[in-house]
């Protein structure tokens, strides 16, 4: 696989400083049940690091001591680190909202069958992948047999209570688009994901993310292969919003990997561009429990201009509101 970050580190993107932390994202290993073609994390089967049990107590004293609002699970497929559920239920313990970033498939994997219940058990909120609702376009990028997987998951969860009025359990999906270009307006998008999951599927979610694909990893290496990866990065520049800066998820976010070193974001996670906190050229999870991390400088590279491109991206979806319409050209070419 190709390294993107000899292209990305000299850049001339503004500088940030933190703002007060209010989420904590930890990534459990990069193990996962599917091997998918935007995945800037490089998952897979045969992947093998994850975090251990002493170090996800650590996750929990943090939590504890910093007084963390949200803990925002993440992978590969965190849920095959066998010290998820333990952490799921002492972060709940804590009062903590907990994001599983769940890829649906998962909850169908042997040794997983009660993993849906579990979760509704513990009101974790589920943010899911489903990269269209076309059964040929998420097969093409995530696998054979996988969307119908996905649909299973989906009403697995919606039988539960997910994505019901009423029950607070809230279920999100993401969308990424195909190849080199931003996703279309998240409003749009969603609409049209509402109405074709429910008139087909009888499927109900709460909110879609739109996130635009990250030049890294696996995704920045298919671009250097097929000779567009500057092509993808003037696109990310040429499409800049400053006013995207001041929402942007690193402000309020750091990334946890499955060594318990801290990142401004998982996308630095990858990159191996540790955050800079106290002076210290690794820091790590033990050292929030007496650092605070507000007012800290950011580190920045090129590819930051794919958060802050458009209508924005994080892992919360866009950053703006997006236009109340879109064309029907602009939906077909994302799909």
């Amino acid at each position: 696989m190709r390294p993107t970050l000899p292209l990305l580190v000299h850049t001339d993107f503004p500088a940030l400083r933190r703002k007060p932390l209010d989420t904590l994202q930890v990534n459990l290993g990069y193990k996962c049940n599917q091997s998918c073609l935007h995945c800037h994390v490089n998952a897979g089967p045969n992947r093998t690091e994850m975090m251990d049990e002493a170090t996800t107590q650590l996750v929990l004293q943090v939590l504890a001591k910093r007084r963390i609002g949200t803990l925002d699970l993440t992978g590969g497929a965190p849920e095959l680190n066998p010290h998820f559920r333990a952490l799921v239920q002492g972060a709940r313990a804590l009062g903590v909202r907990v994001i599983d970033r769940c890829n649906l498939t998962i909850l169908s994997e042997p040794g997983q069958d009660d993993l849906a219940e579990f979760l509704a058990q513990q009101g974790v909120e589920v943010t899911a992948s489903l990269p269209c609702y076309s059964v040929a376009n998420v097969d093409r990028q995530r696998g054979d047999g996988v969307f119908d997987r996905s649909i299973a998951g989906l009403q697995a969860l919606n039988a539960l209570g997910y994505g019901q009025d009423g029950t607070g359990l809230v279920l999100n999906l993401v969308y990424n688009p195909q190849g080199a270009v931003l996703p279309p307006p998240q409003g749009p998008l969603e609409a049209d994901y509402k109405r074709e999951l429910s008139q087909h599927f009888g499927i109900r979610f709460n909110h879609l993310f739109a996130l635009t694909n990250m030049p890294v990893q696996r995704f920045g290496s298919t671009l250097l292969s097929k000779g567009v990866f500057d092509d993808y990065m003037q696109l990310l520049k040429s499409s800049y919003q400053p006013g995207n800066l001041d929402t942007v998820m690193c402000r309020s976010l750091i990334s946890v990997d499955w060594q318990g070193q801290l990142y401004d974001c998982d996308f630095n996670q990858m990159l191996d561009l540790p955050a800079a906190l106290g002076g210290k050229t690794r820091p790590h999870l033990r050292d929030l429990l007496t650092a605070d991390t507000t007012h800290a400088a950011i580190r920045v590279a090129d590819h930051c201009y794919g958060c802050t491109a458009g209508q924005g991206s994080s892992c919360g979806g866009a950053l703006e509101a997006a236009p109340a319409e879109a064309s029907t050209a602009e939906l077909a070419k994302a799909l």
